[in-house]
């Protein structure tokens, strides 16, 4: 069933290039074993792989988990259903992204702006 603590917030996406995949885990609340599973079902989440076979997920990754979460914990949604509506909302998902990853930036950069007034 849902998680019960599904509903608490999820702490801001620090700013890095690449994240690892207990770093992700603790960004999105959800397990590492889960998020490897995530990724044979939802061909839109693909991480980089490098020495050893390591995951390092960039900030789109870590917003399509945090959709894909969204979708099945709170919102009731099957993996073929979540897969479908991301599939079929394609276009207002990469809108929605760009939206997020903006705000991201946004608030980043006034972040910077505050500490170099200081």
């Amino acid at each position: 069933m849902l998680d019960p603590g599904s509903n608490r917030e999820l702490p801001p996406i620090p700013a890095k290039r690449y994240f690892t995949i207990g770093e992700v885990s603790e960004l999105c609340d959800v397990k590492p074993h889960v998020l490897r599973y995530w990724e044979t079902e939802f061909e839109s989440l693909a991480p980089v792989k490098r020495r050893g076979n390591r995951r390092y997920y960039q900030r789109h990754d870590v917003l399509m988990i945090r959709q894909i979460r969204g979708l099945l914990y709170e919102e009731g949604y099957t993996i073929s259903g979540a897969r479908q509506r991301l599939e079929g909302s394609s276009a207002r998902h990469d809108a929605s992204l760009t939206t997020q990853v903006i705000r991201q930036v946004r608030q980043e950069l006034e972040e910077v702006l505050i500490l170099l007034r200081r």
